[in-house]
């Protein structure tokens, strides 16, 4: 059973909320994969997702990179969910710690998954710590970076098209994974008033 450990509301109005559970029993409209390039989804969250939500994830994946090629940091894929409770599933690309500009490189991962998600028309998403895993981002750092992306893209978006999406979730099974984000959160606060300073 997927629990909320911390909430707020974002200065343009959508909750955003820290979860301890399994992402891939998220009941929202879309969750976030932590994909590679080619959507070749062997561990990890991206293994676990397809464990659970059967081979038509992959099957359309690998359709998506033949019509598209690889998927790249700022342009996520999004596929259906297969048998998951969600109704699709948005393949971000984060960095591989080393490669440069990790930050940047994660920052339009998210923000990339966000519009994605707009654009779909979806009311909710859920996200993993994208880049932690076998791609090697520091944790503590990643779980800032993700939290300014998140801020930051609807800050950006507030005043031309209204986003369709109200509820951001960040999903984390380990304990230590949620105290690097608790953490994280409580020096930036995502949810601090417009204009405020970081």
């Amino acid at each position: 059973m997927n629990r909320v450990l911390n909430n707020c509301s974002l200065p343009a109005g959508q909750r955003l909320e820290l979860v301890q559970g399994d992402l891939t029993e998220e009941a929202v409209d879309a969750i976030v994969n932590a994909a590679n390039a080619h959507l070749r989804h062997g561990g990890g969250v991206a293994g676990a997702i397809v464990r659970r939500g059967g081979r038509q994830i992959q099957k359309e994946s690998d359709a998506w990179v033949r019509e598209h090629g690889p998927v790249s940091h700022a342009q996520p894929a999004i596929t259906g969910a297969g048998s998951l409770p969600c109704r699709y599933i948005i393949h971000a690309v984060g960095p591989v710690w080393g490669d440069g500009d990790e930050d940047a490189k994660l920052g339009q991962a998210v923000r990339g998954s966000l519009q994605v998600a707009d654009q779909t028309g979806l009311s909710s998403v859920a996200f993993p710590a994208i880049s932690t895993g076998i791609f090697g981002f520091p944790r503590r750092r990643a779980a800032r970076v993700i939290l300014q992306a998140i801020r930051g893209y609807f800050l950006e978006t507030a005043g031309s098209s209204p986003s369709t999406l109200r509820q951001i979730r960040l999903v984390l099974y380990d304990r230590a994974a949620l105290d690097d984000f608790l953490e994280a959160w409580q020096e930036f606060d995502p949810c601090r008033p417009a204009g405020d300073p970081a």
